[in-house]
């Protein structure tokens, strides 16, 4: 393997590792997007069911 060969693959596997760790990036912040649009809901019907049953 020539040197422009190995910094190729090194190119890529640095590519491979970056990718993979935006995925988990974009997971967790999806998870927390989730998870704070649930208890807005929550606060939300909350609220909506005191006003209704006063």
């Amino acid at each position: 393997m020539s040197s422009s060969d190995q910094e190729k693959e090194r190119n890529r596997e640095i590519a491979r590792n970056t990718a993979a760790r935006e995925a988990v990036s974009a997971v967790r912040v999806s998870t927390w997007a989730i998870a704070v649009t649930v208890i807005a809901g929550v606060i939300a019907l909350g609220i909506a069911w005191a006003w209704f049953n006063r």
